[in-house]
């Protein structure tokens, strides 16, 4: 009796692709991340935790993790919309829309963080009505919520929308025939079949937006404890020569990154396995 049961596959070369993969995953990704523990692990626990710990810090992984929650959850609800209009409906102008998405894709984000606060500064193109009203955009977290909004819509988009062309309309037709109004089809037949690449899409955009600096320097105004996004603070650390500092805060973003990931990751995981999508 064979102990291991070989699957073979019709190409071959798995043990050397899967060495290939390894080596260069621990190379680019892995051995980086390494390399910052250790560094980060030359101010011992209590140099660390008192680098970490002030109010600075705190305020700002606040400001950037919070904003960057919102704005994939703006992405996941909006991005979907904008992915099933595309999909399900013909109308003029549709491939110039669908090529809009990809632009903050292509554009510089510095680019893009200039080109919001030209609109939402008090005396932008729509800051100047909306300071009126009590509504202050730029400089504030709110504009930074909007830059992260605007990085982030793409991801999601392109990962919901080759779903949405590959669902079969017969499903839906089927339903119909069933009885079930549109509000079911879409809770038990179209939902179900897109909340793993919705999620994948949330993933992919609030990575995004907890790493992003460009777009939001321009528009946040950095003011320390109202503003101040924590990889600027990492700038402001590496420009202050104080790389150990850097380094903590940088491992503390990281952490805390690879939880939330790894729960998206989980959920992701059970919604699949409860509706069978694998």
């Amino acid at each position: 009796m064979n102990l291991f049961n070989k699957k073979h596959s019709v190409l071959p070369g798995f043990g050397l692709g899967l060495g290939y993969t390894l080596f260069w995953l621990c190379l680019i990704v892995l051995l980086p991340l390494l390399a910052l523990v250790l560094k980060s692990s030359e101010l011992g626990w209590q140099g660390f935790w008192e680098t970490v710990s002030t109010d600075r810090v705190i305020a700002s992984l606040k400001l950037s993790f919070g904003a960057s929650l919102v704005a994939a959850l703006i992405n996941a609800l909006f991005g979907f919309l904008v992915a099933w209009v595309l999909v399900r409906y013909s109308f003029p102008g549709k491939r110039f829309v669908d090529a809009l998405v990809d632009l903050p894709f292509a554009l510089p984000t510095a680019v893009a963080g200039i080109a919001l606060t030209t609109l939402y500064a008090p005396n932008g193109w729509f800051g100047q009505y909306l300071e009126p009203l009590g509504i202050k955009v730029a400089f504030t977290p709110i504009g930074i919520m909007v830059a992260l909004t605007f990085i982030g819509l793409p991801f999601v988009v392109r990962t919901v929308q080759p779903v949405l062309q590959d669902l079969e309309a017969e499903l839906e037709e089927a339903a119909t025939c069933l009885g079930a109004n549109r509000w079911q089809i879409f809770q038990r037949v179209i939902f179900p079949a897109t909340l793993p690449a919705l999620l994948t899409g949330f993933t992919l955009a609030l990575a995004r937006a907890t790493g992003e600096f460009g777009s939001v320097i321009f528009i946040a105004g950095n003011i320390p404890m109202v503003s101040e996004i924590t990889p600027l603070l990492i700038i402001g650390k590496l420009e202050q020569y104080d790389y150990l500092g850097a380094t903590a805060i940088a491992v503390v973003m990281l952490m805390i990154s690879f939880v939330m990931l790894l729960l998206i990751n989980g959920i992701q995981w059970w919604a699949g396995r409860r509706h069978g999508i694998r």
